[in-house]
């Protein structure tokens, strides 16, 4: 199906979407709402594979719209969702509302955001009012259905979406129990950046003889987006990072580091070095996290930090620059991170910032994507001298590691869910919450904690000179290669 010859009118959705798309500015549907959009309309269950950034948001919510408003009772109940859209983070969640009410906006339907990380009060009282739309993270919404503030059995349609990064982040329980809580009877429609086996069998378990679309090879990256590869000491990464920002001209550039304390770090040196950047992670509180997207969006931040699960869906149009400061443990990572750019159609570039350490996370990145990565030669940057905070959080090379604590909580993927936030995990402590439920590892101790072996590699904080060598303090030019 070529989608360029075909329109939104041609796949039978109803005017008022029409309307509100043409206002939106969209004329001809995406490869992955061309053949969604007609099989969800049927009434049947869909599996659906796209990658960050194809529309696929658009290729559940106008069909749903569309179906929710043709069948809309004239009495909806408080509480009681007619539709429930589950996804993994904050971010994702209100990217799905806004395209709900994008539109929606001209549908007399009703809907709602509910995620932790803020008071829970206010989604109780929203609650009180008629329902049509649910979007919610699983953690929140179990805490509601504890609380008998939320009534599942009226749900017509059910929609994992990213239910790939759903199942990364822990939460099949949740998703086994509140499916539990649904009506037996209902569309469900499940979509994934890939179909992996686990993702295969989730869709066994909650699909009822589906219609599969997919609109991308499994774990392709995009061809829209060019690759790169600089081979950098890690204590000179963040040195070289400013200077590619400040003589390239590079004003919206995303960059992934692997914990919460590193994207602290590397956003707090980069603001000391002239570079207006934020750190967003699922420690921050909402108001923060908000404001640094806000911040980017508008042009005011250069520069966003963020892990891999903060940074998955965040709705960012035409972004032009990816770097990974620091290579994903799972090369699957790296494939959803450079899926942040080249999107719609437009041309992006994805820059990968490599150490000695990083040598065989590389090549089982190019192992899944089939190719050789371009080297690019290193360009002459000033490598500054560390500052007096940095040279003190040095740990003793005498000292020795302490034990982690038993029980600690896990990774970031259950505190940004919202499991509990606002009653029992405030996601504001970045400082307790930061070093016990960082994401990666080594990440749950303190900064100061030295660690050994590879996980002192993997969870070594961005900037830091190793051994407490001090650094460089003229223009470095590059050495041995890192192993590819």
């Amino acid at each position: 199906m070529i989608t360029s010859e075909i329109s939104f009118a041609d796949l039978g959705l109803a005017e008022p979407l029409l309307r509100a798309i043409a206002d939106a500015g969209y004329t001809h549907p995406t490869p992955i709402q061309a053949q969604a959009i007609p099989q969800v309309l049927k009434g049947g269950d869909l599996l659906a594979a796209a990658q960050t950034g194809t529309g696929k948001t658009a290729g559940f919510t106008l069909p749903l719209l569309h179906l929710l408003s043709r069948n809309r009772p004239a009495q909806v109940r408080p509480g009681r969702p007619r539709c429930l859209i589950l996804t993994p983070t904050r971010e994702l969640t209100a990217q799905v509302e806004e395209s709900v009410q994008t539109y929606g906006k001209y549908l007399p339907l009703k809907s709602m955001v509910m995620f932790g990380g803020v008071n829970i009060n206010p989604q109780i009282a929203a609650l009180k009012k008629p329902l049509d739309i649910l979007v919610a993270t699983p953690g929140r919404l179990l805490d509601h259905v504890g609380q008998k503030t939320l009534d599942l059995s009226g749900v017509e349609i059910l929609v994992l979406d990213e239910a790939d990064r759903m199942l990364d982040m822990g939460f099949i329980r949740d998703i086994r129990k509140i499916l539990a809580l649904l009506p037996p009877k209902r569309q469900n429609l499940l979509f994934s950046a890939t179909f992996s086996d686990d993702i295969r069998a989730l869709a066994k378990g909650v699909l009822n003889d589906p219609g599969e679309v997919s609109v991308a090879r499994r774990n392709t990256a995009s061809e829209l987006v060019r690759q790169s590869v600089l081979l950098v000491p890690k204590e000179q990464k963040r040195d070289l990072l400013s200077h590619l920002v400040r003589s390239n001209g590079w004003k919206q550039v995303l960059v992934f580091t692997r914990t919460k304390h590193g994207a602290n770090r590397l956003a707090e040196k980069l603001v000391k070095d002239g570079v207006p950047a934020a750190a967003i992670h699922g420690n921050k509180s909402q108001s923060a996290r908000t404001k640094a997207l806000a911040g980017f969006k508008d042009g005011s931040v250069e520069v966003l930090v963020a892990t891999d699960i903060a940074a998955r869906g965040l709705d960012i149009d035409q972004l032009p620059q990816v770097v990974n400061f620091e290579l994903p443990n799972v090369p699957e990572d790296y494939v959803h991170r450079i899926g942040r750019t080249g999107r719609a159609g437009a041309t992006g570039a994805a820059v990968s910032l490599v150490d000695g350490e990083e040598g065989k996370l590389l090549a089982d990145i190019e192992k899944l994507i089939k190719r050789k990565i371009d080297r690019e030669p290193l360009p002459a940057f000033t490598v500054s001298a560390p500052d007096r905070d940095e040279r003190a959080e040095r740990p003793p090379r005498s000292h020795a590691p302490r034990q982690g604590r038993p029980g600690a909580p896990r990774g970031e993927g259950r505190g940004q869910s919202g499991h509990g936030s606002g009653s029992r995990q405030p996601s504001g402590n970045a400082r307790g919450q930061g070093a016990a439920r960082g994401q990666g590892a080594g990440s749950n101790r303190p900064a100061s904690q030295p660690r050994s072996g590879a996980s002192q590699g993997a969870a070594h904080s961005a900037g830091e000179p190793r051994n407490g060598g001090a650094r460089r303090p003229a223009l470095f030019t590059p050495k041995t290669p890192v192993r590819g």
